[in-house]
């Protein structure tokens, strides 16, 4: 007998709360720069820093270059005295970047499935949202990059499109070549992920696994798969998409 062609042809992943725990992450990161700024001469309660932190970021967005330089600006400069603001600001990024080197890791789940896949020689990508460098950066540091193919890996800020417009699927799958119903994609928000990946013909993954900020959120969308465990989706990709993992 012959066996079945597989349904799929590619897996795509998000990035951020799906091979790695963003929100974790960046929380541990932040506190890890509050302390170094207060202990290089910033005068205020770690606490009180970390929430005027906690809003710059909300205002000015994950991806803004000077969190911490409007962070002084926001508590007031004259409560680092005669110091040199730049020394202050400077020991948060330190401490910041220190911490990818110790928590920027990828999630068990995540490898075991991505391990499985390159296994079965599955072909398999990214599609971010974020800047092209800094998602980069994240792939090589959680040492994925080569369980990807070279030329399945996209970010929105070299499509020209951004999540949540489906544009951005549509534009990934006529890169690859691929029919969207041929492609499964796995993220973490229903909004930015299941929906729009859906909308423009793919299947879809919600995972809830890296305990995001999205992760209590009730789904206005149903994905074709629900899962608190990537690995959960390896005797589905067997049993139903007919691959060999």
């Amino acid at each position: 007998m012959v066996a079945a062609s597989p349904l799929l042809d590619v897996v795509l992943f998000d990035v951020d709360d799906t091979l790695y725990s963003t929100t974790a992450f960046a929380a541990k990161a932040r506190r890890h720069a509050v302390s170094a700024m207060v202990e290089a001469g910033l005068d205020l309660d770690e606490k009180l820093v970390r929430r005027e932190l906690s809003e710059v970021v909300a205002e000015f967005r994950s991806n803004y270059a000077g969190h911490f330089d409007r962070l002084l600006d926001r508590v007031g400069r004259e409560h680092i005295g005669s110091r040199n603001p730049a020394v202050v600001i400077a020991a948060g990024i330190v401490a910041y970047h220190r911490t990818k080197e110790t928590d920027m890791v990828v999630l068990p789940d995540a490898l075991a499935l991505l391990d499985a896949l390159q296994a079965a020689h599955v072909r398999t990508g990214v599609l971010s949202d974020g800047l092209r460098v800094k998602q980069a950066e994240k792939l090589i540091r959680l040492d994925v990059l080569g369980r990807f193919d070279p030329e399945a890996i996209f970010f929105s800020d070299q499509l020209g499109v951004s999540k949540p417009n489906p544009k951005i699927f549509t534009k990934a799958c006529a890169a690859l070549d691929v029919d969207p119903a041929r492609v499964l994609y796995v993220g973490d928000r229903d909004t930015h992920d299941v929906a729009p990946a859906a909308a423009a013909g793919l299947r879809t993954v919600l995972y809830r696994g890296a305990g995001g900020k999205y992760v209590e959120a009730e789904p206005r969308c149903t994905p074709d798969h629900d899962v608190t465990d990537l690995r959960e989706l390896i005797p589905v990709l067997r049993e139903r998409y007919g691959l060999g993992v």
